[in-house]
């Protein structure tokens, strides 16, 4: 599983069995926080999930600035878990393209945005793992 942390939104995909590819699963509102765990840990134990890798959104010199110290924060609700931290610079940018690619209006739905982010993080994680 991966999640884009944002400030208003997470969103989340799941990879498949053979942990070679990335779908997207869904967004959920961040807040109230404590709903929003609740409802990650759920989608969690559905899908049988092991490892949850966690957007990291250094800065672009690579340093960690405020949003970093906030995702990081959050995912100290998933202790139970073993977490990743995957380098998300851009990631955003890029979901936005994916989407605008493939004709997806996400202008109205910015949660398709952070659907497309986690699966980007994912699939980062994943190339790397195999």
């Amino acid at each position: 599983m991966a999640l884009d942390i944002g400030t208003k939104r997470v969103g989340i995909a799941l990879s498949d069995y053979l942990k070679m590819l990335a779908n997207g699963h869904s967004y959920i509102n961040r807040q109230p926080e404590k709903i929003a765990v609740e409802q990650i840990k759920k989608i969690a134990k559905e899908n049988n999930v092991k490892k949850i890798v966690i957007g990291i959104p250094y800065n672009m010199d690579g340093t960690q600035g405020s949003q970093a110290d906030d995702c990081i924060l959050f995912s100290k609700n998933f202790s139970e878990y073993e977490i990743i931290q995957e380098d998300e610079r851009l990631t955003s940018d890029t979901a936005e393209e994916n989407l605008k690619s493939k004709k997806i209006d996400f202008r109205k739905d910015k949660g398709l945005v952070d659907i497309e982010s986690a699966c980007i993080i994912l699939e980062q994680y994943l190339s790397r793992i195999n």
